[in-house]
C-alpha cells in the first residue's frame, strides 16, 4: 500500500540524512514505525528495547549518575 504524507522539506531532508546515518532509507524506517505501531506501539518498542538490553553485555557495575553528570560539558 502506498502512503502519502505532507511534510516540510526541510524536515524530510533532515529525516533522511538520519536515516542514512542508520544505514537506511526514510521509507524504510517509516515503513518500520508503522509496523511497529500496528503490532502494538511503545510496548513492542519496550520489548525490542529490553530484549537487546539484556543481550548487550553492558554493567554499570553499581555506578549512578546525577543529572549534572550526564550534561557535563568537557
Amino acid at each position: 500500500m502506498t502512503l502519502t504524507l505532507s511534510v516540510d522539506e526541510e524536515t524530510v531532508s533532515r529525516a533522511r540524512e538520519r536515516a542514512a546515518a542508520l544505514g537506511k532509507s526514510l521509507d524504510d524506517l517509516l515503513r518500520d514505525y508503522v509496523e511497529q505501531l500496528a503490532k502494538g506501539g511503545r510496548d513492542a518498542w519496550a520489548e525490542e528495547f529490553r530484549r537487546l538490553s539484556l543481550h548487550s553485555g553492558g554493567h554499570s557495575r553499581g555506578q549512578r549518575w546525577t543529572r549534572e553528570d550526564a550534561h557535563e560539558r568537557s
